[in-house]
């Protein structure tokens, strides 16, 4: 079991609340500083931070994983041929995970998934079905990166270039990519919709959020306005991109 399951930090979780489930995406938990949302694919966790802190605005890459001793076994095993760094038991602070560590000394998460009530690993029928959330890894190290992916069990997607781009699908949902950039490594947020763009524009638009329909070399993408990225940010949030993408599944 394999899910996309990234956490965004952020000073206005009542913003990002609004844009997701105009988005479309359910919020299956609340617990005041941090809430998940589910896609019909994927997961996203808003866990809150200090207005202008280092990480107000900023996406933490993550996981989801059935049992954490049979993912650890597994990627250790995969590790071993492909001479990646091996993934580690340890005691975070919520609680047991796993954690992978790639070549560029970037480092993620995985932690154990709840099942759904009907036992299956699904996430909420209220979803929209055709969102999918998308985690990105930006590295100077693309091949290391895209082969830790592997290692994790993630399905590599052939994308119609011929860079260092690389993208994989999560068994259980969600979307995980790899880009080349330079400087320290970091992690990216963005989702991806197999439906109307255009219908999809209309909603938010009603919705009250700012969102434009641009028209690129690879498909169509909606651009919708960060709230992390608003004229009142401050400190760490205005560093933060100033609009979450959607593209074209």
């Amino acid at each position: 079991m394999l899910r996309s399951r990234p956490v965004h930090f952020t000073s206005r979780l009542d913003s990002w609340e609004r844009l997701l489930t105009g988005l479309g995406l359910a919020k299956t938990a609340d617990h005041g500083s941090w809430r998940e949302f589910d896609a019909g694919s994927g997961r996203l966790a808003l866990h809150e931070a200090a207005p202008g802190s280092a990480e107000d605005g900023t996406t933490v890459f993550g996981v989801e994983v059935g049992d954490l001793a049979e993912f650890a076994r597994r990627t250790n095993l995969a590790g071993e041929e492909s001479g990646t760094v091996p993934a580690e038991l340890v005691q975070a602070d919520h609680g047991e995970s796993c954690r992978i560590t790639g070549r560029d000394g970037f480092s993620f998460l995985a932690d154990p998934a709840a099942r759904a009530a009907d036992g299956t690993w699904a996430t909420s029928p209220d979803a929209d079905p055709g969102l999918a959330v998308v985690e990105v890894w930006f590295t100077e190290d693309p091949g290391s990166a895209a082969q830790t992916l592997r290692d994790i069990g993630a399905r590599f997607r052939p994308f119609p270039d011929d860079d260092e781009t690389a993208d994989f699908a999560a068994k259980n949902g969600g979307v995980l990519m790899v880009r080349p950039a330079e400087g320290a490594p970091r992690a990216g947020l963005g989702f991806e919709y197999d439906g109307d763009l255009a219908a999809l524009h209309g909603r938010l638009t009603e919705a009250g959020l700012q969102v434009r329909l641009t028209e690129e070399a690879f498909g169509r993408t909606l651009h919708v306005a960060s709230p992390d990225a608003g004229p009142d940010a401050e400190g760490g949030a205005s560093s933060a991109p100033a609009t979450i993408w959607v593209s074209k599944r």
